[in-house]
Order: structure tokens, then sequence, then C-alpha cells
């Protein structure tokens, strides 16, 4: 499958002076899930800033819809925080990268009650986010990245702050989500047992300077089912990656 989104060699030092990455290399595929893994401060969120076209790299190559002018409704991205404006319908915040592309409301309607049906929010178009728990106010910043029919969804910790009963079942309805409309997804986490559970490849970057220091395969199949994360295949790929982390904060 092509690319859609590539990093050759990428270098990023900030204003500051501050090096934050160094010799970054990846690829994603037009259908595939991966994730970034690392510890804190290792320029994860910074891969996900240069792949959305907010930062510009000091040095290297970068491949992305986002940095196509044609094509930027192709990626979304969703923050840790749910972002949502809180004066503002949930109708009308899932509405609101349509209506920045210039949709009437009327127009987008439809899409809007799609997407959020998707998220299981259709009972909750007209509540307003102080009406909402924690994992309803996701549900609703991803309904509202989703409405754009991307071909890159990128999320930058989406559920750190979810408890683990709430952020389990995310997970899962983020794979089907990404099932049912295939789309390429990079996901940041601090979390070995949620990126062993959602994705095909994980991606551990070193301290900073931030570079991708190992790669390692889940070839568990999808759709995966919540008994995987109490199986010998899960604990396996978990001690992987584990490892690995380890060793990255070794490099030097």
């Amino acid at each position: 499958m092509p690319n859609v989104i590539t990093l050759e060699h990428i270098e990023k030092r900030f204003d500051s002076g501050l090096l934050a990455l160094k010799d970054v290399s990846l690829q994603v595929e037009s259908t595939e899930f991966i994730s970034l893994l690392g510890p804190s401060g290792c320029g994860k969120s910074t891969v996900l800033r240069l792949a959305a076209g907010l930062e510009r790299p000091s040095a290297g190559q970068i491949s992305s819809p986002a940095l196509s002018t044609q094509t930027v409704a192709d990626t979304a991205f969703v923050f840790q925080d749910a972002t949502l404006m809180p004066w503002a319908s949930v109708f009308d915040n899932v509405w609101l990268p349509l209506r920045l592309a210039g949709t009437p409301r009327a127009q987008a309607a439809e899409r809007v009650h799609a997407a959020l049906q998707s998220v299981g929010l259709a009972d909750f178009a007209q509540a307003f986010p102080s009406e909402l728990s924690g994992g309803m106010k996701m549900r609703a910043s991803i309904a509202r990245a989703l409405v754009t029919q991307p071909r890159v969804l990128l999320m930058d910790e989406p559920f750190a702050a979810l408890d683990e009963f709430t952020r389990q079942k995310l997970n899962d309805d983020l794979l089907r989500w990404w099932q049912v409309r295939p789309l390429a997804v990079l996901f940041v986490t601090h979390s070995v047992f949620e990126a062993v559970y959602l994705s095909q490849r994980v991606l551990v970057m070193g301290a900073r300077p931030g570079r991708v220091v190992a790669e390692v395969a889940i070839t568990e199949p999808y759709p995966r089912q919540p008994a995987f994360r109490t199986s010998t295949r899960y604990a396996e790929a978990c001690a992987r990656i584990s490892q690995a982390l380890e060793a990255a904060q070794a490099v030097v």
C-alpha cells in the first residue's frame, strides 16, 4: 500500500536552540495503525505536529496530505484535551471543520448526524460540553475529526486523562471506527498496553533529541477482542516493547 505520511531524516530545532528531533524517519501506509511510544519530552507530539503541518522541520523532508493546500481536510488532529467550544452545542462543535470549509449548517447536517451516530452521541447533538462526561467529550472530539472523512487521523494521547474502563471502551470503539472506514492513524501514547492493543506497528522513540530507536510489529489480527488483553501473545508483545523502551533510555 502507498505511504500517506513519510518523514525522511527529520531534524527539529526550536528557536530556543533546543534540539527536539534528530534524524527521524518513518512511514505510515494508507490504512495503517501506528503508535508512537517513548518517554516524556522525546518529541512524539512534535512528530505529529510536523505531520499535521503545524510545525516546520529544521532539516529533512516530509510528505503528508496536510502539507497540500488542496487536501487540508484529508488530515484530522485529535488532541489530549477534547478542545470543544463550551458555548456551542455538540452538533455545532462537530460541524466546525465543515463550517470553516464553507459548508452551510443545513447542508452539513447529514454528515454531522452520521458522525455523531458513529461515536454513540446521536442523542446528544443539542447538549453542551458541560453536560458531557470526559469520555463523551472525547467522543465528540473524535466525531469532529471524522466528519471531514480524512485520509489521516493524528491522535495525541487522546485517552490519557480518562479512567481505565472508559479508556479501554474507547480503544475498542476507535478500532471499530477505523475498520469501518479504513484510514491511516498515527497515535501517540505513553501506555505500552494501549499501544499493543491498538497497533499494527509500535515505533519506540528514544529520549531527546528524539529519534526512532525500535519498531515492534503486532501481528494479532483484527478485530481485536478484549480477551487479547489477557492472552500470552499480548503479554509477550508488551514485554518486547518494554524492553525496547528500557534499551532506548540507554541510547545516547
